[in-house]
């Protein structure tokens, strides 16, 4: 077991199965020493863990919520990394995360919502982790997923 995956045990998130993707795509692609994901969904064992808009009043997800969906989503990612790169540990550098989060349009928490993502990759790799990042709010995602994440990571 590479180090990264004995740290993702660690942490309570073992790496998952690579997520099905639910259209004409591929999970991630590498280009050079980069590997770009496809949007990931909060999946878990097959299911989405939550769905719906996110945001702050009665019968909306909460930004919490949201926040552990971005986590997954993330975790989700890495799997996808690891599929082409067969190991987390070649990676030498988070470059980029962009997340989406459907959510009402007076919500503007976006940011808040994708540090689940961010938060966690720091937690994983260390300074490798650190990473640019957009946070943007959508009307709405596939499947009614209320986040949905990419990644762009360095390897060797």
């Amino acid at each position: 077991m590479s180090k990264i995956e004995h740290r993702l045990e660690e942490l309570g998130h073992p790496l998952p199965a690579v997520a099905k993707p639910v259209a004409a795509y591929v999970p991630s692609v590498v280009s050079g020493n980069l590997v770009f994901t496809s949007g990931q969904l909060p999946f878990k064992d097959g299911q989405l863990i939550a769905t719906g808009k996110v945001g702050e009043a009665d019968g909306l997800l909460d930004p919490a919520v949201a926040k552990d969906l971005a986590r997954q989503c993330a975790l989700n990612a890495l799997a996808a990394v690891k599929m082409v790169i067969g190991d987390l540990d070649r990676v030498t550098r988070v470059v980029k995360v962009v997340g989406f989060v459907a959510s009402v349009p007076e919500f503007t928490g976006q940011p808040g919502v994708m540090n689940g993502a961010s938060e966690f990759l720091v937690e994983v790799f260390g300074d490798k982790g650190v990473h640019a990042r957009s946070a943007v709010g959508v009307p709405s995602l596939p499947l009614d997923s209320a986040v949905e994440v990419e990644l762009i990571v360095e390897f060797e």
